[in-house]
């Protein structure tokens, strides 16, 4: 797949009814860059959404996750869509850990006195 210069890849998270998708979707590098997904997803024009490095995970299942380099999905099976950056995954005892060592030294940073 040929890169475009007036194209930015965001990581995403993608989740359906079925499953849960981690991919790389293009946004235009000419959006304000709060709107960017907002905008690509708004598009009334858009039916579909083109995803590059995909994985599938099926809901429900403990199959290994289907790997596609480039996949569209219909804009009608999106329920969500947001960046990889925000995702935490509740499966993940290393994530849950990280999160709670987090949280402890945000607690007793902020309850600490300034000299």
């Amino acid at each position: 797949m040929a890169k475009h210069n007036d194209t930015i890849p965001i990581e995403v998270c993608i989740l359906t009814v079925d499953h849960d998708i981690k991919g790389t979707v293009h946004v235009s590098k000419y959006t304000n860059t709060n709107r960017e997904l907002t905008d690509l997803l708004n598009d009334k024009e858009r039916r579909f959404l083109a995803v590059t490095n995909v994985e599938i995970y099926p809901r429900n299942s403990n199959q290994p996750p289907r790997r596609y380099n480039f996949l569209e999905i219909h804009m009608d099976y999106v329920l969500m869509v947001h960046p990889s950056s925000q995702v935490v995954f509740k499966e993940s005892s290393k994530a849950q850990e990280d999160i709670a060592r987090f949280r402890e030294l945000r607690n007793k940073l902020s309850h600490t006195k300034p000299f």
